[in-house]
């Protein structure tokens, strides 16, 4: 699948960035940040899209947030690289799901997310910005990380146009279990 196509929910995983309590805090948006990556964890466990979880220096930042915490049903890959893709154990995990869709959130989107986003493209990956799922402690860093992934050629997406594509029709069991997502 190219990244002019439509994502579908196989060969993609969804990527949750350094949600850590330490940092969280100060992060803008904060409440709907959180609130939209639940949405999108509560989607790939209906779908059983893979999802893979990091935590930035968890000695100095913290673990997970509860909130996102317990909704995974993988352990958060413990990493001191900023970029995800400079994680041996990232890569091991990103390589074993298959996937070629990697559909980001989490924070901090001018650190973390956009390293992570630029060297998936370079390594070939199509790379899915959750615009209204990662954020940064100050709002210009986020939008000028955001233009620069998109000028890498990540595609900026919303939670909603993720569930929306990969589900791709209503009236099945699945659309209607999401449906409870997004009301």
């Amino acid at each position: 699948m190219s990244r002019d196509s439509l994502l579908t929910r196989d060969g993609t995983v969804l990527i949750v960035i350094d949600v850590q309590e330490r940092l969280f805090v100060k992060i803008e948006g904060k409440e709907r940040l959180a609130e939209n990556i639940r949405k999108l964890l509560r989607f790939a466990e209906i779908l059983k899209i893979p999802v893979i979880a990091t935590e930035q220096y968890p000695k100095g930042l913290g673990s997970t947030i509860p909130e996102i915490r317990d909704l995974l049903r993988v352990k958060p890959i413990e990493k001191i690289e900023f970029s995800c893709m400079a994680s041996s154990d990232f890569r091991r995990r990103l390589s074993e799901t298959g996937a070629e869709n990697l559909v980001l959130t989490g924070i901090e989107a001018h650190i973390c997310v956009a390293q992570t986003a630029i060297e998936a493209l370079t390594s070939g990956y199509n790379v899915y910005v959750v615009y209204d799922a990662v954020s940064s402690r100050r709002r210009e860093d986020k939008l000028i990380a955001v233009e620069r992934m998109k000028q890498h050629g990540a595609v900026i997406v919303t939670t909603e146009m993720v569930i929306y594509e990969i589900l791709r029709r209503a009236g099945t069991k699945e659309f209607k279990k999401v449906l409870e997502l997004v009301k």
